[in-house]
Order: C-alpha cells, then sequence, then structure tokens
C-alpha cells in the first residue's frame, strides 16, 4: 500500500515538475520574441515608412492631415445642433406657495439618448447683490410607455438639498439627469420647498427639457461607424505590412502601434448602436469605457516613447514599464471609478449629480488631480532630458543601433523601403537605394 502511494507520489511530483519546465520554456521563448536583439538588432529591424519619406511627401501627410481635420471640424459647424431644448415657463401665480409643478417632457425616441431637466428661478431683484439660500428639492418620475401607460420610474420620492445661488439673475439647476430612456415620455411633480423664506419675490420659474437632437445622433452613427471602417482598415494593412518581420524585430513605435490601433478601433466603439437598440446604461457605460482605456494607453504611450530614447538595449518590466503603468494605471482606475461611481447613483436617484454632491467624490477627485499632476510632472522630465540626449548625440555612430525612437535611422545596407522584399533584396541592390534616397533628399 506504501509503495503504490510512493508510486503515485513520484508520478505526480514528475508530472508536475514536466508542466513547470513547459511554463519556463514557454515563458523564456515569449520573452525571447518580445526582447529585442542585443547584437545583431541593428541589422535586423523592421523598417519604418516614416524614415524613408521625402521632404514632399512628408509635408503632404500633414497637408491631407489638415484637410480631414478641417473637413471633419466644418461638418461639425455646419450639421446639426447637438442639443435640443424645449422652454417651460411658470408664472408664480400659477404654483402654489411652496412650488409645486406638474411637468410633462416631450414624446422621445431612443435618438434622443439622454434626457435632462433644468430650471432657472426668477426673482422680482433689481440691485446687483448676490446671496445664497439653501432649499429643498423633490421629484417624482412617472414614466409613460408608447400604449400611453403610466408607471412609476421608481416608487419613491427624490428629496436632495439645493442651493439656489443669485447675482444679477438666479444660476440653472439640473433637477433631472436620465442617461438612458426607457420610456416615451416623463411626467414629473417637483416641489421646491422654503422659497418663500427669500427675501426677495419669486415672479417665475422656467423649466427647460434637454435632449440629444436626433438628427445629430444619425449623424453620429454614420460617423462612427466611417471611423470604426477605417480603423479596421488601416489596422489590417499594419499588421499585413509586417507579416515578413518577427515580433523581436519591430521596433518600439511598431509594437506600440500594434497597441494603439485595436484600442482606436474600441475608442471608436463598434458597439454604439446597441445605444439605440437596447434600453439600458451597458452601452453607454460600454463607450465610456472604451474611451478611458484607450486615451490611457496613448498616455503610457508618451511615457514610453520619450524615456525610449535615453534607454537603449533591453528595457527591463520591473524599471521601465512598472512605474509607468503603476502611474497610468491609478489614473484610469479613478476615471473608471468616477464615471461608474455617479452612473449608478443616476440609476438609483435621477436627481443626483455629483458637483452638487460633492461630499462623496472629493477624496476621488483629489486623488485623480494628485495622479495627473504627477503623470504631468513625469512627462515633462522625460521630455527635457530626451531633447538633451538628443542634441548631445551624432545623427549615426554606432550608440543609436539600440535607440527605440531612432532605431530605423541606422538600416543596415541591406534594408530597403518600408513593405518591400526585405529578405531577398541583395546588398547592391540596398545600397543603390540608399545613394538614389540621398539624392533625392539633397536635390529636395
Amino acid at each position: 500500500m506504501d509503495s503504490d502511494y510512493a508510486a503515485f507520489e513520484s508520478s505526480l511530483y514528475t508530472e508536475f515538475n514536466d508542466f513547470c519546465k513547459k511554463i519556463s520554456a514557454a515563458y523564456k521563448d515569449l520573452q525571447e520574441e518580445l526582447t529585442p536583439y542585443r547584437d545583431d538588432r541593428y541589422y535586423r529591424l523592421a523598417p519604418m515608412r516614416l524614415y524613408t519619406l521625402s521632404k514632399r511627401y512628408f509635408v503632404l501627410v500633414f497637408v491631407v492631415f489638415f484637410l480631414c481635420f478641417g473637413l471633419t471640424l466644418f461638418i461639425g459647424i455646419a450639421g446639426p445642433n447637438v442639443i435640443e431644448a424645449k422652454p417651460y415657463r411658470s408664472e408664480a401665480s400659477n404654483s402654489s406657495k411652496f412650488g409645486q409643478y406638474t411637468l410633462q417632457s416631450p414624446v422621445m425616441s431612443t435618438y434622443n439618448q439622454q434626457l435632462w431637466l433644468m430650471c432657472r428661478i426668477e426673482l422680482d431683484k433689481t440691485d446687483e447683490s448676490s446671496f445664497q439660500n439653501n432649499f429643498t428639492m423633490s421629484v417624482k418620475i412617472h414614466g409613460v410607455s408608447s400604449d400611453a401607460t403610466v408607471s412609476y420610474v421608481d416608487n419613491k420620492q427624490h428629496s436632495r438639498p439645493r442651493i439656489l445661488s443669485c447675482a444679477q439673475k438666479c444660476d440653472e439647476i439640473i433637477v433631472v439627469h436620465l442617461g438612458y430612456l426607457n420610456y416615451t415620455q416623463y411626467n414629473l411633480d417637483v416641489r421646491f420647498e422654503n422659497l418663500n423664506l427669500l427675501k426677495y419675490k419669486l415672479t417665475a420659474v422656467t423649466f427647460t427639457w434637454k435632449t440629444y437632437n436626433p438628427t445629430f445622433s444619425q449623424v453620429e452613427i454614420w460617423f462612427r461607424f466611417v471611423f470604426v471602417v477605417l480603423t479596421f482598415m488601416v489596422t489590417c494593412l499594419f499588421a499585413h505590412s509586417l507579416r515578413k518581420f518577427s515580433m523581436r524585430d519591430w521596433g518600439i513605435e511598431q509594437k506600440w502601434m500594434s497597441v494603439l490601433l485595436p484600442l482606436l478601433l474600441l475608442y471608436n466603439d463598434p458597439f454604439f448602436p446597441l445605444t439605440f437598440l437596447v434600453n439600458s446604461w451597458f452601452p453607454g457605460m460600454l463607450d465610456d469605457l472604451f474611451q478611458s482605456l484607450f486615451l490611457c494607453a496613448l498616455l503610457l504611450f508618451w511615457l514610453c516613447v520619450y524615456h525610449g530614447i535615453r534607454v537603449q538595449g533591453e528595457r527591463k518590466c520591473m524599471t521601465f514599464y512598472l512605474p509607468k503603468c503603476l502611474t497610468v494605471g491609478l489614473l484610469w482606475l479613478a476615471s473608471v471609478t468616477l464615471g461608474i461611481w455617479q452612473t449608478i447613483n443616476e440609476l438609483h436617484d435621477p436627481t443626483y449629480q455629483y458637483r452638487v454632491d460633492t461630499g462623496n467624490f472629493q477624496g476621488m477627485k483629489i486623488f485623480f488631480l494628485i495622479v495627473a499632476t504627477l503623470y504631468i510632472l513625469y512627462l515633462m522630465f522625460l521630455v527635457i532630458r530626451a531633447c538633451s540626449e538628443l542634441r548631445n548625440m551624432p545623427y549615426v555612430e554606432s550608440q543609436l543601433k539600440d535607440n527605440p525612437a531612432f532605431s530605423m535611422l541606422n538600416d543596415s545596407d541591406d534594408d530597403v523601403i518600408y513593405g518591400s522584399d526585405y529578405e531577398e533584396m541583395p546588398l547592391q541592390n540596398g545600397q543603390a537605394i540608399r545613394a538614389n534616397y540621398k539624392e533625392e533628399s539633397d536635390s529636395d
């Protein structure tokens, strides 16, 4: 019995040892794949078209970029308004002394996306003195379905303390914000308490319903679709152009582009049409998550590239990537937490506003500002060090061969322009292309 148990234990230990060896071998292969060559990286890097552009093509790239940017800016200016508003004015004679109002929203569809109810209190005030007054706002929300049935959005009345700030006129107050529309119409019972204690007479209250313009929503769908298709095409072309080269031969820019392009695809949000097909908060939350992920990846890219100008050769994970990932990861975590917190609170209480209810958000906002300040200082430090490094660095000698930002300046003689037959072109043809390119650059 003991011998059988010992044999079983020995077999289990052998299998576990073999499994650990396979994991270790796989990790070494992956590390070797991701780590650039130390000795012959200078001769094996995948060429980049950026470093072989002549002056006229370089200028042409910027001209095309600014033309596209100007076109999108013109379409945005000449296109439909983003927000459409419908005001409703109630005179003081039509309201009770406690300020009770019954309001009905316009008929809406999913193309309206969100709903805001704003109000501005008007007082019989002729002087320019400013004051603040506390009051309580209570709201009940009823949803009207397409079949005209009325039901509570939730079975409770929401009460929130608000501050009325007035100078020449009173500031606008957000009464309700609905992040998604589950009904075609909403009926609201709004009550303002303690307004009768003001030293000025209440003359009127102007309510304004605000939603996204349905025409703008349709334009937004088409814009996002076009950019999703363009980003997908560019991503495929980029992957196709690097198909002949191992990942270990990619420069730092090419590796980062292989990460940023798929994230840009998510930034344009291929799931955006779900916002108009599903009455849920999830598509909007998904859109915010994708945007924050891409922006934080872009922040991380800037840190790595500027630091990579000084760090030559192998960039270790613990010393090179970990501090940057920690800084940007804290920014991403803070931004996502703020967005999720805001969405959850609005789902439970549509009268919740983070600009007003700052008690819970204050610590998170301070934390976000501190981390953002550290990031800016770190980035400025890396930019200054990189500029000083480039000023003291020759344009071509051997010390640039492992420089990640200028790795392609020192292509070997058999390197050719991006996308050509890198492995099969002989040495003499590579030298001829370099000589022709130098003459073309001098003539430009």
